[in-house]
């Protein structure tokens, strides 16, 4: 009898310590991002959001993100502007198609039920590491990760040296990840 509970508090432990591995989806994903452009707010999104997460919030030292969106989506609601955007001078869509996301920390937040993370963002071939919190809401067949943080666009050589383009912008991402 002694055996079988020790047995079964060691499947306990392996099962709460195992990190689930999730796939992203494009449906219910949202890479989002707000500038400011002749000092008014423009607001985009990318869509093609793809990608594979490990987590379990309870084993966060195996966490892992690895998420990207396709960079010729980028969609302003404006379709000239938008094909600026994919030019050179701007994202380089044909040269650089995606703009990922890995992680390389997860941890507890001081926040109870949020997360922290650090990663690094890889934008037209020139990778910078960025830090957020974030949120993961458990949704019936995996979660949904909601997180906002903020870049500097001249880090990224994004928009060259124009100085009507804000530089700082900031990004949201809602990502939805299912088994």
């Amino acid at each position: 009898m002694k055996f079988l509970k020790i047995a079964l508090a060691c499947l306990l432990c392996v099962n709460v310590s195992m990190a689930q591995s999730f796939t992203v989806t494009d449906e219910g994903s949202r890479a989002h991002f707000v500038i400011k452009n002749f000092g008014i707010k423009v607001a985009g999104d990318f869509t093609g959001v793809k990608g594979k997460i490990v987590f379990n919030p309870a084993s966060l030292a195996n966490a892992r993100f690895n998420v990207s969106v396709d960079a010729k989506t980028i969609d302003t609601d404006n379709g000239s502007r938008d094909g600026h955007l994919r030019k050179e001078e701007y994202f380089a869509v044909d040269k650089f198609t995606t703009l990922n996301f890995v992680s390389t920390i997860v941890t507890e937040s001081s926040t109870t039920g949020r997360f922290y993370m650090v990663g690094n963002l890889t934008i037209k071939g020139i990778t910078k590491t960025v830090e957020f919190g974030f949120s993961a809401s458990p949704i019936a067949t995996g979660y949904l990760f909601n997180g906002v943080f903020e870049i500097n666009r001249r880090d990224f050589a994004v928009g060259g040296n124009s100085n009507i383009l804000a530089d700082k912008l900031k990004i949201t991402l809602d990502i939805n990840a299912k088994k």
